[in-house]
């Protein structure tokens, strides 16, 4: 099925050197109440320091001081929030064939419980700036306050929480390595546009779980969730294989009153963590992702920029998202 999955798939994106975004969308299914009460209060305050925290460190791509200096600290907090942390240490291969030292890194609450849910983010940042309107710019690295670091900083701030208190349901949180590596734009004459040379992390780990046989009954990506008057649509792979748990995300954004957040309509696909997750495990899995239908590639202007900067993090959106998040967890109607 994996090699049908991927074919189904193709048909409907462009590539991932625009993160993937097509126009299809699917069908909108019937949403149902869920009770949102029993959730602690997220504090996007605590968020926006640890979106802060993560740019500090500076580019965070394989390969570099700041990467690793970031990855200690990830690690580090989840343990200080009582996770039991698993770190993946592997060797992946970039498109052009630099070898990146990469990890994934995992942090399990009350791991002995069966019944799990999945929440996952990428702590990487994309070595170019290949969507940088000057071009003497495509080659740098660049922040990654929203394209990484607001997903991460959403997921410690719930980590916390967690650790403070705990769901009925066990809860892993993985920070995904090695996401925003694609070929660039400027190289694409040269080593094409493969949709495999993005996700490295959540491609290995689809193929090598942190525990043989891991499930989660649906995962959560965050993706780009900071940016000021981000909007959420309901993406096209999400509605495919996990459109019952999208429209459980999307209702309690609205019973919250973030429905101009998250808006209750379909938008296009996205080659991202997700796909690997669904591909490699099967557990269904969404993507929260900010979403622009106004453009072409479907992102906002610092997208792949020099401008993707803790100017643009707005800690409204970043409540927003994490209060919906912790209100899926805390209050599923099957909890």
């Amino acid at each position: 099925m994996t090699k049908l999955i991927v074919l189904l798939l193709s048909m409907t994106l462009l590539s991932c050197g625009q993160k993937g975004v097509g126009k299809t969308a699917a069908p909108a299914t019937e949403t149902k109440k869920v009770p949102t009460t029993t959730a602690p209060s997220f504090d996007a305050d605590s968020a926006y320091r640890y979106v802060e925290k993560q740019v500090s460190f500076g580019y965070r791509v394989p390969n570099t001081p700041g990467h690793k200096a970031c990855g200690d600290y990830l690690s580090a907090e989840l343990k200080r929030f009582g996770a039991q942390v698993y770190e993946q240490e592997m060797t992946l291969t970039a498109y052009d064939g630099t070898p990146l030292e990469s990890r994934n890194i995992i942090g399990s609450f009350n791991p002995g419980n069966d019944r799990r849910i999945l929440l996952c983010a990428h702590w990487d940042t994309r070595p170019y700036s290949d969507q940088d309107p000057d071009p003497a710019n495509h080659r740098k690295p660049l922040d990654g306050a929203d394209d990484g670091a607001s997903g991460v900083g959403t997921l410690l701030e719930i980590a916390r929480q967690i650790g403070t208190k705990a769901p009925r349901m066990g809860v892993d949180i993985i920070f995904f390595d090695a996401e925003d590596y694609g070929v660039p734009e400027f190289a694409r004459e040269q080593y094409g546009n493969s949709s495999n040379t993005w996700c490295l992390g959540s491609r290995f780990w689809g193929k090598n779980p942190h525990k043989p046989g891991y499930k989660a009954e649906f995962g959560i990506l965050l993706d780009m969730v900071g940016a000021k008057d981000a909007v959420f649509y309901k993406e096209f792979i999400s509605m495919r294989y996990a459109a019952r748990y999208v429209d459980e995300v999307w209702e309690t954004a609205r019973n919250l009153g973030y429905g101009k957040y998250f808006i209750n309509a379909n938008g296009g696909g996205v080659t991202d963590d997700h796909e690997a997750v669904i591909e490699g495990t099967g557990i269904p899995c969404l993507d929260i992702i900010n979403y622009d239908p106004h453009t072409d590639e479907g992102f906002r202007s610092h997208w792949h920029t020099q401008g993707d900067n803790m100017g643009n993090i707005d800690k409204e959106v970043l409540k927003a998202v994490g209060q919906t998040v912790l209100g899926v967890v805390y209050g599923r109607i099957d909890n």
